[in-house]
């Protein structure tokens, strides 16, 4: 069995290096006994495709670039809930964390209060009525702000943090954005008004 294994490991190694040895040429070395010369070395230039460290080979690039200004949101609010504790707390840190290393401004960390849901039953069901029973649940929550922020960097972060959400846990992002005054409401109602005053006069 170990021999087989050694041959099939021999075989798959020689046929890598047959394939490897088409795209990739490595200059022999110069001894002083046995140098050719310069004409007759064989020298091969390595394409700019295989030094590249990803696997992009003839892939054409999802981004688009356009001539139109990103949107700008004031305040990016992750709100996350889920019913364990200690879930929360790790997800907190992981979405802090990723924040900080892609050089978000953050606001704002904080717990809101939990809410508990109680469910009162009867223990026996036709007599005992004082002797009853209390299930309840408890939703923990974690709030995360970020402020200033663009709309491209937060599709990237928003996409990054929902891929490592936790089961169990619940996402709900509110943003705020930023938007231009609009022109009619630029210049004051009675700048616009005294001049049709003036032409009834």
């Amino acid at each position: 069995m170990a021999t087989s294994m050694r041959i099939a490991s021999t075989r798959l190694w020689s046929k890598s290096r047959r394939c490897f040895s088409s795209e990739v040429a490595v200059q022999p070395r110069a001894c002083a006994l046995h140098r050719r010369p310069a004409a007759s070395r064989n020298v091969c230039v390595i394409p700019a495709a295989f030094l590249h460290k990803g696997c992009a080979y003839g892939t054409q690039s999802s981004v688009t670039v356009t001539e139109e200004p990103d949107v700008l949101f004031q305040k990016l609010s992750v709100l996350v809930k889920g019913h364990d504790k200690a879930v929360l707390d790790s997800y907190e840190f992981f979405a802090t964390l990723a924040a900080k290393e892609l050089g978000l401004t953050l606001a704002k960390v904080f717990e809101p209060p939990k809410n508990i849901e109680r469910l009162t039953l009867l223990k026996s069901v036709h007599i005992f009525k004082k002797h009853r029973v209390q299930y309840e649940m408890r939703t923990h929550y974690r709030c995360i702000e970020i402020s200033m922020i663009t709309g491209s960097t937060s599709r990237v972060y928003l996409e990054y943090i929902q891929r490592n959400l936790p089961e169990g846990v619940a996402m709900e992002v509110t943003k705020t954005a930023i938007e231009k005054v609009p022109d009619h409401i630029q210049m004051p109602l009675w700048d616009v008004q005294n001049p049709e005053k003036q032409r009834s006069q």
